[in-house]
């Protein structure tokens, strides 16, 4: 006979940000529950990403406890937007960090197993639903299932549940070029839109480099080769010396897109929530495994683990759903070389404008009526030329 699947509270498959974050937030909210984090790969392990960490992330993660994440690393406060010659630079109202995720979600994980949750080495390949339980592969029963397995979710699929739009990027670290030091940069594409390079320097003398597109259905996904020459071409000199190119899959997020009911709830980029505008994943990651812990922990409180995505559902209901309707809508208007335009003059022109596209693109942020009036007054003022020559389209 079979050993019986060791039993826990909580079992969340992957561990990087959201994985870890789902079991600060239930521990935080009871330190006594059994938490298991699951995870294919030894840490500390690179993962391909911009990088970028924001405030709003460190905010998340203090009202769990974790604090001094990003002392030793440099803070950036200067932010670069530009489109075939036209450029909107401003400081943003507060810095952001540049982390290799090799880093970032080492220091989370040993933040989850000091608050009391066990690290295990272990590939999920099956699901199976019980009437008091969730067994993954026959070993691990737990009474509440966390999906924050990436892209590719074992636990989204088991669940039934569609990935939808998707974005492929390519991201490597170079040496940072002249010119760009101490800012985050992005520079959007003038074909396959929407579509972006970016150049965000880490503070140690290299950048977080890379470029990524939108991926059409009728047309072929676009090759390594592709993706390096449009870096190169939108941000030139970013790939000289760049070294450890990983490309990677985005599942973005969509205004329809729904958290699943019952005892097995996703997190991250298992939910598909990814931002359509800027492909930042980290801090809706955080925010929503910190809220699925939470209503983990409530719903076993209350001795009631089928209801944990009701209540994960009620916990996300005032700032996912606006958010993600406010991101689809500006991710179509972004598919508009013009609107695109529009809104880096008004940026330029605007501090305020600059603020709320940036809360839209790294936080909660919506599209405001400042942002809506800033862009009627950009589409109505006759563009100036810059005498930078723009891309051939």
């Amino acid at each position: 006979m079979a050993p019986a699947p060791a039993r826990w509270d909580l079992a969340v498959v992957g561990a990087g940000p959201a994985g870890a974050a789902t079991a600060l937030g239930a521990l935080h909210a009871d330190p006594g529950l059994r938490v298991v984090l699951l995870d294919r790969a030894d840490f500390p392990r690179d993962k391909a990403c911009g990088d970028g960490v924001g405030p709003h992330v460190l905010d998340l993660l203090a009202e769990v406890g974790v604090t001094g994440l990003v002392d030793d690393r440099v803070p950036v406060d200067r932010l670069r937007l530009g489109r075939g010659g036209l450029v909107a630079e401003r400081r943003t109202a507060r810095p952001a960090w540049v982390v290799p995720r090799r880093i970032l979600d080492a220091r989370l994980v040993d933040a989850a197993v000091a608050a009391g949750a066990r690290l295990l080495r272990h590939r999920v390949r099956e699901l199976r639903q019980h009437a008091d339980a969730v067994v993954l592969d026959g070993e691990v029963s737990a009474a509440v299932v966390v999906g924050a397995d990436g892209a590719h979710s074992v636990v989204r699929r088991a669940l039934g549940r569609p990935r939808g739009p998707v974005a492929l990027a390519l991201r490597g670290y170079a040496p940072v070029a002249p010119g760009r030091r101490g800012a985050q940069i992005i520079e959007f594409g003038t074909r396959n839109q929407p579509s972006y390079a970016w150049s965000f320097d880490r503070g140690d003398g290299l950048a977080n480099v890379g470029y990524g597109e939108f991926l059409h259905p009728d047309r072929p996904a676009p090759t390594r080769a592709h993706l390096l020459e449009r870096l190169e071409a939108l941000l030139p000199g970013a790939t000289g010396g760049g070294r450890h190119w990983i490309g990677h899959h985005l599942p973005l997020s969509t205004a329809r897109r729904r958290l699943p009911a019952g005892r097995v709830l996703l997190a991250g980029d298992a939910a598909c929530l990814v931002n359509p505008l800027t492909g930042e994943g980290i801090h809706c990651a955080v925010a929503t495994g910190i809220a699925a812990g939470r209503a983990t922990a409530a719903a076993l409180r209350e001795g009631r683990p089928d209801r944990a995505g009701e209540r994960y559902a009620r916990a996300t209901r005032r700032s996912l759903p606006p958010h993600l309707r406010h991101t689809a809508l500006a991710a179509r208007l972004a598919r508009s070389p013009r609107l695109v335009e529009a809104g880096l003059r008004a940026s330029a022109a605007d501090q305020r404008v600059f603020d709320d596209l940036v809360e839209l693109g790294l936080a909660w942020g919506r599209l405001t009526p400042t942002v809506a009036l800033g862009l009627g007054r950009a589409l109505l003022t006759p563009a100036r030329p810059t005498g930078r020559p723009q891309e051939p389209a």
